[in-house]
């Protein structure tokens, strides 16, 4: 889905520095005697909302790529090898997410970018990385063409850019899944359709409105909304004389928690249901009453998976006063399979970086494969992530509670 100015969060690194096509380069001391001599730093570049209605997302998707770094330093992943983040902010918006490519990739120390947060803001980013085979792995864009092209729906699926990745699965299975479960699960076949006009939430309005039909329910009514919009008057009117028995809605929780809460208020008391997009704290901090609500969020509860549970630990022990949200391990994630590639390429260069270390690395990220955080990490033949559940929350006593998870059975 899913800035500030540049924020340079630097991991220690004992000894005079010199700046090389490849890192910083310089000698250094171990304590250990096992990585005297020269080492390098690699730059993991992170873009995100890190100011603004979508910061809450943003801050928990850097926070959770320093934390891998921070960690891959302390157990020496990668010998030879310190690695640091450069965090920018886009702002939710294509534009700076653009310009904070450019910079990203005139920056010859990063060798790999986590993010963005939004799909709106990749497509403004993914021929800029691709041009520099600089590798960009999302934590959270959900937009089908991203990874498989235009006409993915019509089943001419070809992937646009070798260099982009994600560890967040697609609106082509989370928008049917969530239609599944309104029919099946919570009974509901009368939805009216709202989406906030954006690359992510049409698209993931659109994808489930084709398999709600499929499933024999009716979309009794539909509008667009601007994402700027937290008067919505008019369209609760709409919903209100529909006989919707639900609504759902493609977009992100600053506008879905007014728009909930705006329904409720004027008695329409049906669900509204969204996507991963929707499925934050924040949104309920909007919406008071948001008590049977529902979201869907790519992958696993992250607290119910073993392989989460330090990651959890240590993210908490690390301080971060932002939580790590609904990405946070999606991110982490992400910053190590950027960090076993560079892990592997070292590896068969004899111990340093090749000169042409950004093309290698986006070959080498295609081939990992690792338990993470999310279970397990690797991408098929598009740079999808082969992690393919989800899973549908519902809000219940101020909470997101998991209500059902699986995968879309199409």
């Amino acid at each position: 889905m899913r800035h500030r100015s540049a924020v340079v969060v630097s991991i220690a690194v004992i000894g005079a520095l010199s700046l090389s096509a490849c890192g910083s380069r310089g000698e250094k001391k171990s304590g250990d005697g096992n990585n005297a001599g020269s080492s390098t730093t690699v730059t993991i570049g992170v873009d995100a909302p890190l100011t603004g209605d979508l910061s809450a997302l943003g801050l928990g998707i850097r926070n959770s790529v320093e934390l891998a770094a921070k960690q891959a330093n302390e157990k020496n992943e990668v010998p030879g090898i310190k690695f640091q983040i450069k965090a920018l902010d886009d702002t939710a918006k294509p534009a700076p997410g653009q310009q904070n490519a450019t910079q990203l990739v005139a920056d010859k120390d990063v060798l790999g970018v986590v993010g963005p947060l939004n799909s709106s803001v990749a497509q403004s980013m993914q021929q800029i990385f691709n041009d520099a085979n600089l590798v960009q792995i999302s934590p959270a864009n959900t937009g089908v063409a991203l990874s498989q092209g235009e006409k993915w729906a019509s089943g001419e699926k070809a992937r646009p850019f070798k260099s982009y990745f994600r560890t967040a699965t697609t609106d082509a299975v989370q928008g049917p899944f969530a239609a599944q479960f309104l029919v099946k699960d919570a009974k509901k076949t009368k939805v009216f359709l709202i989406d906030d006009q954006k690359t992510y939430g049409a698209g993931l309005a659109a994808t489930f409105k084709g398999e709600f039909t499929k499933q024999g329910g009716q979309i009794v009514g539909e509008e667009h909304v601007n994402p700027d919009d937290r008067d919505f008057a008019a369209v609760v009117t709409k919903v209100k004389s529909s006989g919707a028995e639900a609504v759902y809605y493609g977009g992100e929780y600053p506008a879905a928690g007014p728009l909930s809460l705006q329904l409720k208020e004027a008695g329409v008391n049906i669900p509204l249901m969204g996507g991963d997009g929707i499925q934050s704290g924040d949104f309920i901090k909007l919406n008071p009453k948001s008590q049977g609500d529902y979201a869907t969020a790519v992958g696993l509860p992250v607290e119910e998976l073993p392989t989460a549970a330090k990651f959890i630990a240590d993210y908490k022990s690390a301080g971060y006063k932002d939580a790590y949200e609904t990405y946070g391990g999606y991110s982490y994630d992400s910053a190590w399979a950027i960090i076993q590639g560079v892990k592997a390429v070292v590896t068969a260069n004899g111990g340093k970086l090749p000169t042409d270390a950004r093309a290698k690395i986006v070959e080498a990220v295609q081939k990992v494969s690792f338990e993470g955080v999310t279970g397990k990490v690797s991408f098929d033949e598009f740079g999808d992530t082969t992690n393919k559940q989800l899973t549908v929350y519902a809000v219940k006593d101020g909470k997101w509670a998991v209500e059902k998870s699986g995968t879309f059975n199409g």
